[in-house]
């Protein structure tokens, strides 16, 4: 059966790759075959058997779509828990200088808002043209989905940051205490 996904043209050429390897790679891993037009942007995905393989390399090329770099997408082939995430924040920006402020205040200063929720929450995001995307297991999603819409309901950094350190904290217990000790 095949499927396809719309990927933004200007990031076909990572799908693609230098001289193709990033598309041969996935082929490689996958026995799947991509048909890709780099005027619409559309990858059509082929294989043969496996559904969920198919669905796996979907989320993978819209990661990359949204994006991510090859090699951040490329774990979602390799672990069915990890969920791609996207938040479209055209719905709370309605002008260009709006998106770019929301787009900032996600960010941060020199990038610290980031790094510090993939760091204490242990995912990646990516803020590319009007979306955030967030790479993680379902758990990990939904904190960074709340943190994201404190910071655009206007809440400040530091009330930001004090909601992920607390969550930081519960992750840890919460897999402190899923460790058997016998």
């Amino acid at each position: 059966m095949t499927q396809y996904v719309k990927i933004p043209k200007e990031r076909i050429g990572v799908i693609i790759g230098p001289k193709g390897e990033t598309k041969k790679f996935i082929e490689d891993k996958t026995a799947c075959q991509l048909e890709i037009d780099s005027d619409s942007g559309k990858v059509d995905v082929t294989c043969e058997g496996d559904p969920l393989k198919e669905f796996r390399i979907l989320e993978a090329l819209k990661a990359i779509g949204r994006g991510f770099s090859p090699e951040k997408a490329f774990e979602i082939l390799d672990d069915e828990m990890l969920m791609l995430e996207v938040i479209d924040l055209s719905d709370v920006a309605n002008t260009p200088k709006e998106l770019q402020r929301v787009k900032g205040r996600i960010i941060g200063r020199n990038g610290r808002t980031r790094e510090l929720a993939e760091t204490l929450i242990n995912v990646k995001i990516s803020v590319y043209g009007k979306t955030v995307s967030i790479l993680g297991y379902p758990e990990q999603n939904t904190i960074i989905r709340t943190a994201i819409k404190m910071l655009l309901d206007g809440a400040t950094h530091g009330a930001v940051y004090k909601f992920l350190e607390k969550k930081h904290q519960e992750l840890l217990r919460s897999q402190l205490d899923s460790i058997d000790l016998y």
